[in-house]
């Protein structure tokens, strides 16, 4: 049975921010601090087709990159792992 919303509820949850969660002095704060890729899309949209799959995001996969070159990550599929398990990564990746 559902019950009536308390006010004290909201102690039962927690906000969760991953910017919280990684150190100030960590590489990839560096690196963020140069790299612009705001006007990425921008960029590329004319390369891209109308017709077929949607695209990896061009942010995502120059971000995913870095982080690959920074630590030395040169599978693709090892990367992907990475990012998806390291909270650096995905603070850095917009994950």
């Amino acid at each position: 049975m559902m019950g009536p919303r308390q006010v004290s509820q909201g102690a039962l949850f927690y906000e969760f921010a991953i910017e919280d969660h990684v150190p100030a002095e960590h590489l990839l704060r560096g690196i963020d601090r140069f790299v612009d890729l705001g006007d990425m899309r921008r960029h590329l949209a004319p390369f891209y087709s109308m017709t077929g799959r949607p695209s990896v995001d061009p942010e995502l996969m120059i971000r995913m990159l870095i982080v690959g070159y920074a630590f030395g990550i040169r599978s693709e599929r090892r990367l992907c792992e990475e990012v998806h398990l390291n909270l650096a990564y995905r603070w850095f990746c917009r994950l």
